[in-house]
């Protein structure tokens, strides 16, 4: 049985643990760095370049998106649903990386969104699910095992470390919480 890969990656830090796993399971993965979410661009400039530092110190290809890095079309998405815009933006991500992996002729494809401990992890696991087809499968893995040591790979290797989830809305909410402690 084939187990040809696409990997949705948010960023470096959450890559590498994923990645170890997923290549030490046999997986024959390809990286897909899609995220209209993050902001702004310089941001989104440095979490490419730690995807890209870590997928050639671990040896393997990535799917860069830059084409298609569009913030305007990730708030035509969230707008106007700020209680509900983490589903909207994994929807966006994960629609995406299941479209890419089925053109592609991917066997499964999955996300290093569900390595954080701090994102949905229900929500995106029903919404891989939801999106799989008859040849590309979801692949279901609770990466968070790796939290702690992707923390300190990422640390050692001096991979760029960010400190919100990406989107406009999560750095308010980290400064918010600055100014009220």
């Amino acid at each position: 049985m084939s187990k040809r890969l696409l990997l949705h990656i948010c960023c470096g830090p959450c890559s590498i643990t994923t990645l170890k796993t997923l290549l030490d399971e046999g997986y024959d993965v390809t990286g897909l760095f899609f995220n209209p979410n993050i902001h702004p661009l310089q941001e989104y400039v440095k979490r490419r370049e730690g995807c890209l530092e870590v997928a050639e110190k671990l040896g393997i290809n990535v799917i860069v998106k830059d084409n298609e890095y569009k913030p305007q079309e990730w708030f035509r998405a969230v707008a106007y649903r700020e209680n509900n815009r983490c589903f909207h933006c994994y929807a966006q991500r994960l629609e995406r990386t299941a479209q890419i992996a089925k053109k592609g002729n991917f066997d499964f494809f999955t996300t290093t969104l569900l390595y954080s401990k701090y994102q949905k992890h229900k929500e995106i696991t029903a919404l891989g699910y939801d999106l799989e087809s008859a040849k590309t499968k979801f692949l279901y893995h609770d990466f968070r095992e790796g939290w702690q040591d992707g923390i300190d790979i990422s640390k050692e290797w001096g991979i760029y470390r960010q400190q919100y989830c990406g989107c406009l809305y999560s750095e308010n909410e980290r400064f918010q919480k600055e100014l009220n402690k």
